[in-house]
């Protein structure tokens, strides 16, 4: 027996855990899903502690005013929090808004087109419906897609036709469907704003929010809750927004009011709160970071090293390290791995329906020992059936 298969034995062999003061046994399973996805356990844990009594004030962060001193309290804190994991400048506001990052598709252009046009570069899913929500909007412009090679690669610095009248340049830097990840910028011209869609590896690693003029992500992935979409938007792209734009889709009015405008998802950035806290007692996103390069090679090797049996489609450049796609070179044993995988308590591990096969998603809240019961079943079961 190899130590992987070893340890991920005693991984799943292990007893359940008792809630403390319930009575209830419970036992968590590995959860794989793409988002909504795992969260921290210790971040679940001070949720329940704190769900009836919040810092004793006798009533739960769903039941406050979000107006009251305690919870712009927790508001200011997550976004101070937020500001010193990511290094986000003075010059950005940051908003905690409500919906996710489809309704940015829309929003995005509503605010910062202003009669001109934007290019789009599609190499996925994610970036092709942004794109096409913006040509609702206006003049927008396809400046570069992969589709025709499956969405399985980045495209080359001379296959992208960008505009340097662009009002911004819109990317998908991690392709949450396809599992392809930009780990560098194209070289924009100078005095195009990049926005960027960070919803599957925000906080997965340091990034440069300068190089950025909009960076939004919805939180169901690495972040929090569904329901809670965080933009972070640089002051100069403000106050561009179209005359039809409402008060609550306007990012100047929204930074305004604190992100207060209207009553704001007050459970999503409570819990968004204690990920920030979490990920900075880990030791911030640069050690977040080692262990999720760590995370993703033992996924990718177990891929590579199948010999065949496992594929993954993506150029190794650009393999994501938060979604793994991958293959079994027999399809007709897709309901017998994922069966086995129900089994051993994996769950989430079923591809997206428009291109099949498996998709291990594994954000920052996904453990080592999770990671190593997959590659352990991975393993077990090419042994078993190749």
């Amino acid at each position: 027996m190899s130590w992987v298969t070893s340890r991920a034995t005693k991984v799943l062999n292990r007893k359940p855990e008792r809630t403390e003061g319930t009575g209830i046994q419970t036992m968590r399973i590995f959860n794989f899903s793409a988002g909504p996805a795992v969260l921290p356990t210790t971040v679940l844990e001070q949720v329940r502690d704190e769900l009836l009594d919040w810092h004793g004030r006798g009533m739960g962060i769903m039941e406050m005013s979000h107006r009251g001193k305690d919870f712009t309290g927790v508001l200011h804190e997550a976004e101070a929090d937020l500001r010193d994991l990511m290094g986000i400048p003075s010059n950005y506001k940051v908003l905690f808004l409500q919906g996710g990052a489809t309704q940015q598709f829309a929003q995005i252009p509503m605010n910062l087109l202003a009669g001109r046009s934007a290019d789009y570069v599609v190499t996925g899913s994610w970036s092709k419906k942004a794109y096409k929500e913006a040509q609702h909007l206006g003049g927008v412009r396809l400046a570069g897609s992969t589709e025709a090679s499956a969405f399985t690669c980045l495209p080359a610095a001379n296959e992208l036709k960008l505009d340097p009248q662009a009002a911004y340049l819109h990317l998908c830097t991690n392709e949450t469907i396809h599992g392809v990840e930009m780990f560098d910028l194209p070289e924009v011209p100078a005095g195009v704003p990049v926005v960027a869609d960070m919803s599957s590896h925000i906080l997965s690693r340091p990034m440069d929010v300068s190089r950025y003029g909009l960076i939004y992500a919805g939180a169901q992935k690495n972040i929090g809750p569904a329901g809670l979409v965080i933009v972070i938007v640089r002051e100069d792209l403000l106050g561009k927004a179209s005359a039809i734009t409402p008060s609550v889709m306007n990012f100047a009015t929204m930074a305004e009011n604190d992100s207060m405008l209207n009553t704001p998802p007050t459970f999503g950035i409570y819990l968004a709160g204690l990920v920030f806290k979490n990920l900075k007692a880990q030791g911030g996103l640069a050690a977040v970071e080692q262990t999720n390069i760590a995370k993703a090679k033992r996924v990718y090797d177990a891929i590579d090293g199948s010999g065949g049996f496992y594929r993954n489609p993506v150029d190794a450049p650009c393999r994501s390290r938060m979604n793994v796609p991958f293959t079994l070179a027999n399809p007709a044993l897709d309901a017998e791995f994922l069966a086995e995988a129900a089994e051993r308590r994996l769950e989430g591990l079923k591809g997206h329906k428009s291109v099949g096969g498996m998709r291990a998603s594994i954000y920052n809240a996904m453990s080592l020992d999770g990671v190593e019961a997959l590659v352990g079943l991975m393993q077990d079961f090419a042994a078993r059936k190749a």
